[in-house]
């Protein structure tokens, strides 16, 4: 594997941050000179010369409606679901995420979208993050297989298309109250309502944030 390559005197880092065909010439060199076992590799480039980076394969996760079945298809089951806007993602949601997706054996996110989210009566100015970055943050998590979303002011469709085994929301949603607990119950599924453990709120962090 490549590792950081750490530089054995300040000569050597100085001639890599200069440009031109002697000093690309050296560079070269000491790519080849001062690699050794057990040092650390760094990337070299000279000015207008543009490293690129794949995007994180994380966001391999993030799945559009129209390719669910698809997606779900590879997944294992029991599946839970769980939907919410998660805005400013904080302690109190990712504590309960960890304890949804154990419940299963491959979790699905699906987040409202920014019109979903303004129709909730949270605030003007919300969300906060729109939904482009607040399904990338989501899919970056380790215990969510896949991320969706939904425009209506339910995700029921999304439940309905998805047939989870499991589907799941926080304590503040008592079970008989939860969009689609009939249907997933239906079909033989579990509805859960986790309590908080960890209280935490995006409405008060915001709150905290704006009295600073």
């Amino acid at each position: 594997k490549c590792r950081s390559m750490a530089f054995p005197d300040q000569r050597a880092s100085t001639a890599l941050a200069r440009s031109g065909p002697a000093t690309d010439s050296l560079a070269a060199g000491l790519r080849r000179d001062l690699w050794r076992p057990g040092l650390r590799c760094a990337s070299f480039s000279s000015p207008g010369i543009l490293m690129k980076y794949s995007r994180p394969s994380s966001e391999n996760k993030i799945c559009p409606p129209a390719e669910l079945a698809q997606r779900l298809a590879a997944l294992p089951h029991p599946l839970v679901f769980t939907n919410g806007c998660f805005d400013i993602l904080h302690r109190g949601h990712v504590t309960y995420l960890g304890q949804a997706r154990a419940l299963g054996a491959a979790m699905i996110v699906a987040l409202n979208t920014d019109a979903s989210v303004k129709r909730q009566g949270k605030g003007d100015e919300r969300p906060i993050n729109p939904l482009e970055d607040r399904a990338a943050v989501m899919a970056a998590l380790g215990c969510v297989d896949l991320v969706t979303w939904f425009d209506e002011d339910t995700p029921l469709t999304r439940i309905l298309e998805c047939r989870p085994d499991i589907l799941v929301k926080g304590g503040d949603w008592p079970v008989d109250r939860i969009v689609g607990h009939a249907e997933v119950m239906g079909w033989g599924g579990s509805v859960h309502s986790i309590p908080f453990e960890v209280e935490r709120s995006t409405t008060a962090l915001l709150g905290k944030i704006k009295a600073l």
